[in-house]
């Protein structure tokens, strides 16, 4: 390839190794062969081979060096760069190699490579044959630039070396550190003290209280290309905590129904049917509401926030979330994991969030038309590479700004905890803070400013007063809806005082209730509190830490009854604004033991009422194209359809889905049409053989290529009787006379009268020319009223019409 098998004898053993790799015909004619390896162990592959290879190099000067575009120190997981190998002017290299290798890692196996190549021009580069995780030459020859993509691997892959080694000549350069040699670590992790995903097992003690909090990012400032002015939103958050057997969603996995319903719809349902369909699996189902428009002021809408529990078992969360309009684009966080390596539980996560794919939508833009993917992709991380039109798109490569950030805080723990290190500071502090904030139902249209501090209480001895705060309306966006109350008020006393038992302990808010202690009849449920801060005076708490109450579940506990888990919570109300249904569940734990069929009601449903409802621009997808014309040929109609993405909870949507126009084709073809066959006329002699005929017209001519028109007439052979001696003779003279006689009729142009009495009719008119010169045709000819007298009626008076045949003889 680079030198002839006479010249080999000179070559540098490494480069006659290379050679071997691009291909192994230039092996042979070098005489080289690969006994020094057969030594090795099975485990040594052809990838080590290309690196005890490169061990033999020459230190180069400079003239060659590789470059990730935008010199990034580290990585960001999942994203694509555009990497280099670049040789200084005037020098050139012939052929190189390019591997991605784990820092200590041998290159021995599989496991040692880090992320993956993608091939940019494949007349210049290829992967290597024996070698796939290496890139090498297409062809050999002279070159200064080559470049491929490489997209960064999984979180928890550590430093990254990217190396290359150059053939110019009878050398290979190659270099363990300097212009040859790149290392990339992997962004710190924002995972806090949390284990390094996936976790297995977790060994915390009790269970835990979460906030999650959303703030999308995305907006025109900061993501400017191609950004939807009029339809941006993020969908309704849907996601769980959940065990390590249930996944909702991962890199390198496929959508299930729910998640492409969530990519391409926005819609949660069929993802929230699929967590409560995983029982035990699940601790939690975490919600929150959709944000129209994507990005506004956090003093003009606060960012959505749910809460939810974890334990032992169900120790990750998920959730999801779709970036309108997109294809199938999301963000969201997958498996995160709360629970330490010290058997504690996390007390903070905060996540920048770039957009993923998830595989069932081919679009490249925000409002490209619906394309499925078929068959169905992998779920990946959108890359600055993926297409030029991408809003995404960047030429130099590099990490895509993040367009949210999720903020995870602890602010409860329950039960005893086993974590073997004390919390720090904040950990405690997080713990003593209020953790439930008061439901505020102020409408996003009314602007306050912040509650002023409470005021002293108006009493200041034990007997109960009250105290005030209070906000200003700074901005009523709608008139129609009204803003509540600026002052607030709650009782108080004076102090030193409490209106509990003398009490002065801080108590948690009651975390949810237990389960009934019986699956059949009537039991008991608990729930639980703690004290946040005990008395100043070091005196003990007198208020409850616990308290029971009855319960009763699956009241028949017969052999035909089925037993039921108890009722879940209420969902949240299907209507964003106005009158909506919201419903709950309980699942069927066992079925009744005669095997008849179970008759207890799993699913309520009850309505809710919402805010009134405000004009939502209906998101519709683009337009399809225009189907086929509905005929093959003529006139006829075409369609086009397309679809509605928003949420059919945000209100009625009257825009048209379809629409009809004409569309014409070339001409149909118009067969020839005939009239029916005439009566047989009569014999043409009087004896002897004779032929009588029988003819048809033509009512419509073949048009645009329509069947041509069939035969006009048709004659056949008669024999009236047999003819005397001479008969045929007089016949004759007969025939000739009455034809002299017709002739002379047509001289006279006396008027003659109608066979039917009280008409006056005119000669008959010439015969018209015979339609066809040969193979039979016919004449016709005219007698018409000239004169009517009063006394004839109607019918007996009418024109008459003549047919005879012409040109009967064979074309």
């Amino acid at each position: 390839l680079l030198v002839s098998p006479s010249s080999s004898s000179g070559l540098h053993p490494a480069v006659m190794l290379l050679l071997c790799f691009i291909s192994s015909a230039a092996c042979t004619s070098l005489g080289f062969t690969e006994e020094p390896f057969e030594r090795a162990g099975k485990a040594d592959g052809y990838c080590s081979r290309v690196l005890r290879a490169q061990s033999n190099r020459k230190e180069s000067n400079n003239e060659f060096r590789l470059r990730v575009e935008g010199d990034p120190d580290s990585y960001q997981p999942g994203s694509t760069y555009r990497v280099n190998v670049i040789a200084s002017s005037p020098s050139y290299f012939r052929g190189f190699t390019l591997i991605a290798l784990k820092e200590g890692a041998g290159g021995d196996k599989d496991d040692d490579y880090a992320g993956n190549f993608r091939i940019i021009d494949e007349d210049e580069t290829q992967f290597m044959t024996n070698c796939p995780h290496a890139v090498t030459e297409s062809t050999p020859r002279r070159r200064n630039n080559i470049q491929v993509f490489w997209t960064a691997p999984p979180t928890g892959s550590g430093c990254v070396l990217l190396k290359a080694s150059i053939v110019q000549k009878k050398i290979i350069f190659f270099q363990d550190e300097g212009p040859l040699t790149k290392q990339m670590c992997e962004k710190e992790s924002l995972y806090g003290d949390a284990t390094d995903k996936p976790l297995l097992d977790c060994c915390a003690c009790g269970t835990a209280k979460y906030r999650v909090t959303f703030y999308g990012n995305w907006s025109e400032k900061i993501h400017p290309k191609d950004y939807p002015r009029r339809a941006n939103h993020w969908s309704a958050i849907i996601g769980a905590s959940h065990s390590k057997n249930y996944v909702l969603w991962e890199y390198g996995g496929s959508a299930s129904d729910g998640v492409k319903q969530v990519a391409e719809l926005g819609s949660p349902v069929k993802m929230e049917e699929e967590i409560r369909q995983k029982g035990d699996d699940v601790l939690t189902v975490i919600k929150m509401k959709a944000q129209w428009p994507a990005w506004q002021p956090l003093n003009v809408r606060a960012a959505p926030s749910a809460e939810f529990s974890v334990d032992r078992i169900r120790h990750l969360m998920s959730f999801l979330t779709m970036m309108g309009p997109s294809p199938d684009w999301n963000v969201g966080l997958s498996a995160e994991n709360l629970c330490t390596k010290e058997c504690g539980w996390v007390q903070k996560v905060v996540q920048d969030l770039i957009p993923w794919d998830a595989g069932t939508d081919s679009g490249v833009s925000y409002e490209s038309s619906n394309k499925p993917t078929v068959p169905q992709e992998k779920i990946r991380p959108l890359t600055s590479l993926d297409h030029p039109q991408s809003p995404f798109y960047d030429p130099e490569g590099g990490a895509i700004t993040p367009v949210a950030r999720v903020v995870v805080e602890r602010i409860a723990r329950k039960g005893e905890q086993c974590n073997i290190v004390p919390d720090n500071v904040d950990d405690i502090v997080a713990d003593i803070a209020q953790e439930e904030k008061e439901e505020d139902d102020t409408p996003e249209t009314c602007i306050y400013s912040n509650w002023s501090p409470w005021s002293a209480c108006s009493s200041a001895t034990c007997e109960k007063g009250k105290r005030m705060r209070q906000r200003m309306l700074k901005a009523q966006l709608d008139l129609s809806v009204p803003c509540p109350h600026t002052q607030d008020f709650e009782p108080c006393m004076g102090p030193g005082c409490s209106d509990e038992d003398g009490s002065t302990c801080m108590m948690s808010e009651w975390i949810t209730w237990s389960p009934c202690s019986m699956s059949c009849g009537a039991g008991i449920r608990s729930r639980e509190r703690y004290v946040k801060q005990f008395p100043e005076d070091g005196s003990l708490c007198t208020l409850p830490t616990e308290e029971t109450e009855n319960c009763v579940v699956n009241e028949e506990c017969s052999p035909s009854s089925c037993l039921v888990t108890e009722w879940g919570e209420w969902d949240a109300c299907s209507a964003t604004c106005g009158l909506g249904m919201k419903r709950r569940e309980r699942m069927v734990k066992m079925p009744p033991a005669d095997g008849s069929i179970c008759g207890a009601e799993v699913l309520e449903v009850e309505k809710c009422m919402m805010p009134e409802c405000h004009t939502i621009p209906c998101l519709l997808t683009p337009w399809s194209e225009w189907s086929d014309c509905s005929v093959t040929c003529g006139k006829g109609s075409r369609t086009r359809q397309r679809m509605l993405k928003s949420p059919l909870e945000l209100g009625e949507c009257t825009e048209d889905l379809e629409q009809v126009e004409k569309c014409m084709l070339p001409e149909c073809p118009i067969d020839c049409a005939m009239s029916d066959w005439t009566e047989w006329s009569e014999c043409n002699k009087s004896c002897g053989k004779g032929h009588t005929i029988r003819t048809r017209v033509v009512t419509m001519e073949p048009q645009f290529g329509g069947d041509p028109c069939p035969e006009t007439i048709q004659r056949k052979k008669c024999k009236v009787r047999k003819c005397s001696r001479g008969q045929g003779n007089s016949d004759d003279k007969k025939r000739r006379k009455e034809q002299r006689e017709k002739r002379r009729s047509k001289q006279v142009k006396t008027e003659v009268t109608s066979e039917h009495p009280g008409c006056k009719m005119r000669p008959w008119s010439s015969w018209t020319e015979c339609t066809k010169q040969c193979g039979g045709g016919i004449q016709e000819r005219l007698m018409t009223v000239k004169q009517k007298f009063k006394t004839t009626q109607l019918s007996s008076c009418k024109e008459r019409k003549e047919i005879r045949a012409c040109n009967v003889h064979p074309c």
